[in-house]
């Protein structure tokens, strides 16, 4: 899986950061170096989705922003906490999906 966002150099770190504040408010905002908040839970989505077809468990290795894009789709911005949605998934969290 990759991130919606990716600094790679080709902007401003500050420029990054004022994209990355904007999608986190307007999840359909394109960033200059990624996809809408929107648009990268639907990939994730779509992604578990297909994976449903195979048998046993599956884990998913991802970056915090993209899991919060996912659970904002899943079960609405009210129900995710202010905290993930200004900070994302903490380093190392296992986000479980039943």
């Amino acid at each position: 899986m990759r991130e919606r966002m990716n600094w790679d150099g080709s902007q401003p770190m500050e420029d990054f950061l004022t994209d990355w504040t904007a999608s986190v408010k307007d999840r359909d905002f394109v960033p200059a170096c990624g996809d809408s908040s929107r648009d990268a839970a639907e990939r994730i989505r779509t992604c578990l989705v297909d994976l449903t077809r195979e048998p046993g468990a599956v884990a998913l290795v991802t970056h915090g922003g993209v899991t919060v894009d996912l659970l904002r789709t899943l079960i609405g911005d009210d129900a995710v906490p202010v905290e993930l949605i200004q900070h994302g998934v903490p380093s190392c969290a296992i986000t479980t999906l039943v």
